[in-house]
């Protein structure tokens, strides 16, 4: 393990509460991001992952360096699969432009927690029980086979257990009511779709934990480096759907792309079990091979998409930036899923 300062755990407590302050004071008041927002936004928080990892570099050397460089890199690219469920979510609930920050927000900050709790977890198991890797390796050689046979799971927001379980600690009414989580009808406090919406954002972190948290320990099992590399990589996630929303299908060779790097972050987590665990003889694959990998695979699917459009098959789906900007929620189809509800009528002036 690093011996790391605490100067530097403080530094970068410090840095995450004070963006995530300004971030929230700039965006206090409801309205539709575009794009030279979003980019200027995405800009500022690679910038301070870079400028972190430099730091990094500087007091802890260059394989904690190069190891914080890739986990980074490596959760900012699996971290795509979640912008596409991101506007899954947002035509599902038909969230307002408008209140689509302030749900990323908050659902920010959940992952941040949540992925402690998991990372902390995996560091300790790994620390004490090496052979886990093997179970890890599995992990991702599995959803490799998936990725590749174009078998992903498809995420229902209404279904997932977080939403479920919203229903029954708390009524939710149908309709949106600006940007706040609650309002108060005859008297009981009863949830807004938006709530609603933050639950479904963080089940599908935890979904995708599954993916993420095996692939980061294959690069470090240190908690420093995992937890800092996977904090300022989801910290940028707002920005970057913003930005790329609408855009995202034409990138439809990276999810081949991050197969491929599941399935290498796979073999280097059997090499390492087996080097620790069979024989010193058998080589580990070293962190600057791996970012090394992860760079060109990622590199060489973008340049393909954009190189190879795919072909479009009947009207186009529309964007996720044009969902509908309405402050309610309009009444679905017939044969459409049903936001869960619980059919409250709002009093009149509420």
């Amino acid at each position: 393990m690093l011996d790391v300062p605490f100067w530097l755990w403080a530094a970068f407590a410090a840095t995450v509460v004070v963006s995530l302050a300004v971030d929230l004071l700039s965006h206090r008041t409801a309205h539709v991001i575009g794009f030279k927002e979003a980019a200027a936004w995405s800009g500022l928080w690679v910038s301070l992952a870079l400028i972190f990892g430099a730091v990094v570099f500087l007091v802890l050397g260059t394989t904690a360096g190069t190891e914080y460089t890739t986990a980074w890199l490596l959760e900012k690219s699996l971290s795509v699969d979640n912008l596409f469920v991101f506007a899954v979510i947002f035509a599902y609930f038909k969230v307002p432009r408008a209140y689509q920050h302030r749900v990323l927000f908050f659902g920010v900050i959940g992952a941040l927690v949540f992925r402690g709790i998991f990372l902390s977890l995996g560091v300790a198991v790994v620390s004490r029980f090496t052979a886990v890797l093997f179970a890890f390796a599995a992990v991702l050689f599995y959803s490799t086979y998936k990725r590749l046979k174009d078998e992903e799971e498809s995420f229902d927001p209404g279904k997932s257990f977080a939403v479920k379980m919203l229903r029954k600690l708390i009524p939710v009414r149908d309709e949106y009511a600006g940007a706040k989580f609650f309002v108060k009808e005859a008297g009981k406090r009863i949830a807004t779709p938006l709530l609603a919406v933050v639950a479904a954002i963080e089940a599908a972190d935890l979904i995708f934990a599954v993916d993420s948290v095996p692939a980061v320990l294959a690069v470090s099992d240190d908690a420093f480096i995992v937890y800092t590399s996977n904090a300022f990589a989801i910290l940028g996630l707002r920005a970057l759907y913003f930005m790329l929303a609408g855009l995202l299908d034409r990138f439809h060779y990276l999810s081949k792309g991050l197969a491929i790097i599941l399935a290498f972050i796979g073999v280097k987590l059997i090499l390492q079990a087996s080097h620790k665990l069979i024989s010193p003889s058998i080589p580990e694959i070293p962190s600057p091979i791996s970012l090394a990998v992860i760079v060109v695979v990622l590199t060489g699917s973008v340049v393909l998409s954009l190189k190879r459009p795919q072909e479009s098959h009947g009207p186009e789906p529309v964007p996720p930036s044009t969902a509908n900007t309405d402050a309610r929620l309009a009444p679905p189809a017939a044969d459409e899923p049903q936001p869960p509800g619980e059919n409250h009528r709002p009093e009149s002036g509420a």
